[in-house]
């Protein structure tokens, strides 16, 4: 078995609160029996948590093995800004961006990291996910019930790693290559005003650099629905890139990926719903002298 690589050399995942206490909750404890100890965490709360979301964070804090910090801004900035804020100070640093919905299955962070790692010319991988568009399963462009964790993982951790081209990345989990991202520039805070419209509209600006966005077809990541654009993101997104929509629209009907999906449904089927699967990231702990904190917003709050 190959080495697995140390909890600090793991992307950092950043994790924008959101308004939803139930999912936020649900996405921490996914995040905790899915992810190596010691890994870093950010939180980062745009200032929209209330009480009860605070309370969640700060009784996760007090228990997770995770690296994991919070912030909370004073003020509203808007999903883009912020988001691109913390991006920024992550500097050079590979990141996932996960979704406040989110709930990751086990083994994700090592199967998105190990798929970067294959190929120098990967910008982007996103995981399949039960309500992911173009990485959607078991069919594309469709909203399914989220699968059990430990099942789907082990179905999709036996899948062939070839890591096809999606037309862009997908907002429910994505690992961003650090190096690519600086050479592609920030999010654009003053076109779109959803992480959704502004990851698409940074994966086209990568893939026009040579770059690709890949899917990472050994990773599972569930989500409760689709993310969407806001007002008038679509159409910023047909006046900067007008092949965009066709391109998209074309990839749903095709299905390039079709016979992907099967297999994995195949996978599915003959997986055993068995306990969860540590071994796809156990006994990687966290290493108390190689403690990296992130950069905080300067108008931050920091909870200990």
């Amino acid at each position: 078995m190959a080495e697995r690589p140390p909890a600090a050399a793991l992307p950092v995942v950043l994790l924008p609160v959101g308004v939803d206490d139930d999912a936020l909750d649900a996405c921490l404890a996914g995040l905790d029996a899915g992810t190596p100890a010691g890994t870093r965490v950010w939180l980062g709360d745009d200032a929209q948590a209330g009480p009860r979301a605070l309370a969640i964070v700060e009784r996760w804090l007090a228990r997770t093995p995770l690296q994991a910090h919070y912030t909370r801004r004073e003020r509203r900035v808007g999903e883009v800004a912020h988001l691109d804020e913390m991006l920024r100070a992550c500097a050079d640093a590979d990141v996932v961006v996960l979704a406040p919905d989110a709930i990751p299955a086990p083994g994700w962070l090592m199967q998105l990291e190990a798929c970067l790692a294959r190929d120098g010319a990967i910008a982007t991988a996103t995981p399949w996910c039960n309500a992911g568009e173009s990485a959607s399963w078991p069919r594309v462009g469709e909203v399914g019930e989220a699968p059990d964790a430990a099942r789907i993982a082990a179905a999709a951790a036996a899948m062939p790693p070839l890591h096809p081209e999606l037309p862009a990345a997908v907002d429910h989990a994505v690992l961003i290559r650090g190096s690519a991202r600086r050479r592609a520039g920030g999010l654009d805070a003053s076109s779109y005003a959803s992480w959704y419209a502004a990851l698409i509209d940074l994966s086209l600006r990568l893939s026009g650099l040579g770059w690709r966005n890949a899917l990472c077809e050994t990773a599972f990541v569930a989500r409760g629905g689709e993310g969407g654009p806001a007002e008038g993101d679509l159409d910023a997104l047909a006046v900067r890139w007008p092949a965009w929509h066709p391109r998209l629209a074309t990839f749903l009907m095709d299905d390039p990926l079709q016979a992907m999906r099967a297999a994995l449904s195949t996978r599915w089927r003959h997986a055993a719903a068995a306990p969860p699967q540590g071994e796809l990231f156990a006994g990687v702990a966290a290493d108390p002298g190689a403690d990296a904190p992130l950069v905080p917003h300067d108008d931050a709050d920091v909870l200990p």
